[in-house]
């Protein structure tokens, strides 16, 4: 039997991604302009394995899609399910107004 995933295991799925700092520098980072992950490990101070681990979550949550060019393989935010988390995330973190008669 198929469970049905619903907006809040939704929200909760994107939360736990982003609940770690380094994983939200990367995609702060990739934001304007795809990176490797040599040019990551050196910005963020970490290593590339480290890089590479954190990689391997964000690319699982299709937040970060990999371009191999070359050798090297450059990383970049995937502008479509970040407009999809913005969505997912924007009636958790909004309080509806309660009108009182």
């Amino acid at each position: 039997m198929k469970k049905t995933i619903t907006e809040a295991g939704r929200a909760a799925r994107i939360f736990k991604v982003l609940s770690v700092e380094t994983r939200v520098r990367m995609i702060e980072l990739l934001k304007p302009r795809p990176l490797c992950v040599n040019a990551l490990a050196r910005d963020l101070g970490i290593s590339a394995a480290a890089v590479s681990q954190h990689l391997r979550i964000l690319r699982d949550a299709d937040i970060v899609t990999a371009d191999k060019q070359g050798y090297f393989v450059h990383y970049r935010v995937n502008e479509k399910t970040l407009a999809v988390w913005r969505e997912i995330a924007r009636p958790v973190m909004t309080i509806k107004e309660v009108h009182h008669v």
